[in-house]
């Protein structure tokens, strides 16, 4: 099922649109916002690829299913105080990084998180590249392999040292 969001784009999976419907209207608008900029920046950067939207722990979520570039980005309201929330897995470096890079732009929420308020605009610029930054941080946390070298290690799968190699399956005739 398509829903279209009112903001020029539409929701492939009907479970997403009920949880954009569900907010109130004020963040609504600042969601959908912050899911075009997320999906336009996608799009304008090569290796990523189309992105995947789904909801994991009921926030609409981004993740790179199809070229595996980048780290699953999350979007939600705050329940504590209203304000909109971009959210990242804590185990990587991303909030460091974008705290180091923008460091007054942004206010962040411990490792996890950048926060908005929803009456303010987003720092469109500096949000638009700790998004690519996440959507390409597999690529960029990846050390770049020899084709060669991991071709010759798949074909030459090494056994444990003084372990027999496995007999080949072989059929027997039955005893008469």
């Amino acid at each position: 099922m398509t829903r279209t969001t009112g903001q020029g784009g539409t929701f492939r999976d009907s479970d997403v649109a009920k949880v954009f419907a569900a907010y109130p209207e004020d963040a609504r608008a600042k969601l959908l916002t912050l899911r075009a900029i997320i999906f336009e920046t996608a799009k304008a950067i090569d290796g990523v690829g189309p992105l995947e939207e789904t909801l994991k722990w009921g926030q609409p979520s981004y993740l790179t299913t199809e070229s595996g570039s980048g780290s699953t980005i999350r979007i939600d309201r705050e329940k504590s105080d209203g304000r909109i929330a971009m959210y990242f897995h804590c185990q990587t470096d991303l909030v460091a990084t974008f705290r180091e890079l923008y460091p007054t732009e942004m206010e962040y929420g411990g490792n996890r998180s950048i926060l908005f308020k929803v009456a303010t605009r987003f720092p469109e610029k500096a949000l638009r590249h700790c998004i690519g930054l996440a959507l390409t941080y597999h690529v960029r946390k990846t050390p770049p392999r020899k084709v060669a070298s991991a071709r010759k290690a798949a074909s030459k799968k090494k056994r444990a040292p003084g372990k027999p190699k496995k007999a080949a399956l072989r059929t027997r005739a039955r005893p008469s």
